[in-house]
């Protein structure tokens, strides 16, 4: 056993499983590059102040599971809990907002840290790709990234997802129903610490997913009855391009999320094989985060997807993802020939095949086991005698059939037959 292991709640993506994870951020990425977002990468860490202001306070987030610590300097630092304010940080920092088109349209890969209880689809450690579009106020890309997700989603081959849409809505409609709605909850026989959340940020408390809470919120104050006519329109449009791109979702008017900085839009994609980890992603408006971060007023819309989560989608669905292998063609030396067939196996990879070989001087029976564990539709075995008579074995690892190719003529030949 080694002497060190992962931490608690954390985790290693090693092959064969890692290649799942790469082939999901990829699939998720696919459709944002195709449709005008370009990457952005941010430090694991960011002030503490970042995320208390933007996220919120009073969010079990910043309240409970970020991981913040003091430097030897004397600086506060957290590591990154969620994406969003970190790229809004970032695009304000290299005034992106001011060098073009709005929105600014970016999209992200990484690692973020929550300390929570661990268990199956929750980690203190997880990664997940995100999309945000700074910058502007248009339900088209509300509805963009809705309907980008779910493309992402399908392109992997899920079907028993779901999407929820509600409305938040705005700083004109918004504090009507929060005061109702804290009228209601100081009605009700709560906690000390839910009773504080209820006074902060009262929406907060529509998510608590404890059974006595939920059954003491039926007859709630419902915000759709509150929506200002713009809020209602907006969420209206938003419905309407959804709905024409065949894009199928469920209103849910109790949708929250666990962020402080959502504004009208708000939407999470759920998947029922998950158990209570339902959550694979999800995301909404936040129109006045760049204010509660010292930037100028831009509206804005995004969401982060699970990669984690993603990986058990698949799993409860039984999908099993088309990997191409590794490696193309595997090389096995002979005797001396092993610096020649180096060579070949050098030419191969300049010529955009992936190959690999056998290292380590086995023999041609322990050379072969490697062969057929690298999955390649390929080997290449030369000995003394195959290149004295220029020639190396080519051999096809499905069918068995082995031919002698001319040197030379190596690399036409195994890119015709891979063709």
């Amino acid at each position: 056993m080694a002497t060190f292991q992962a931490p608690k709640g954390t985790y290693d993506l090693i092959p064969p499983v890692s290649v799942k994870y790469l082939a999901v951020r990829e699939a998720i990425a696919a459709p944002l590059r195709n449709s005008g977002y370009g990457y952005i990468e941010t430090p694991g860490f960011e002030d503490v102040g970042l995320f208390a202001r933007g996220v919120g306070e009073s969010t079990d987030i910043v309240s409970k599971e970020m991981y913040a610590f003091e430097t030897k300097g004397g600086d506060q630092l957290a590591l990154r809990p969620e994406g969003t304010a970190s790229v809004l940080r970032a695009a304000l920092e290299a005034s992106l907002h001011k060098k073009g088109n709005l929105p600014v349209k970016l999209w992200y890969s990484g690692s973020y840290y929550r300390y929570e209880k661990p268990q199956a689809g929750r980690y203190r450690h997880f990664s997940q790709v995100g999309a945000e579009a700074i910058g502007a106020e248009d339900p088209a890309l509300d509805a963009e990234l809705i309907i980008l997700a779910d493309q992402a989603y399908r392109s992997l081959g899920l079907r028993n997802f779901r999407i929820l849409l509600n409305s938040l809505g705005d700083k004109e409609c918004r504090p009507v129903y929060r005061e109702a709605l804290q009228s209601f909850l100081r009605g009700l026989d709560l906690d000390e610490e839910t009773v504080r959340r209820a006074e902060i940020n009262p929406l907060r408390v529509l998510d608590d997913k404890r059974a006595d809470v939920q059954k003491q919120l039926v007859g709630a104050p419902v915000l759709r009855d509150y929506l200002c006519d713009a809020c209602k329109a907006y969420h209206e449009d938003v419905r309407a391009l959804v709905t024409a791109a065949g894009v199928a979702f469920e209103d849910d008017e109790k949708l929250v999320r666990g962020l402080d900085y959502y504004t009208r839009t708000t939407f999470e994609f759920v998947h029922d094989g998950l158990g209570s980890q339902s959550a694979v992603g999800g995301g909404g408006r936040y129109d006045g985060l760049s204010e509660m971060i010292g930037g100028p007023a831009l509206p804005s819309v995004g969401w982060a997807l699970g990669v984690d989560r993603t990986v058990l989608a698949l799993q409860a669905e039984g999908v099993e993802l088309d990997i191409p292998a590794s490696t193309s063609v595997f090389a096995v030396a002979l005797g001396e020939a092993k610096p020649t067939v180096f060579g070949l196996v050098t030419q191969l990879r300049k010529a955009g095949i992936a190959a690999d070989m056998s290292y380590g001087g086995k023999g041609l029976k322990g050379a072969m086991k490697d062969a057929n564990r690298s999955g390649a539709r390929f080997a290449i075995v030369a000995g003394d005698r195959d290149l004295a008579e220029g020639v190396v074995q080519l051999k096809d690892m499905e069918s068995g059939d082995q031919t002698a190719v001319p040197v030379g003529e190596l690399i036409d030949t195994v890119r015709a037959r891979l063709a």
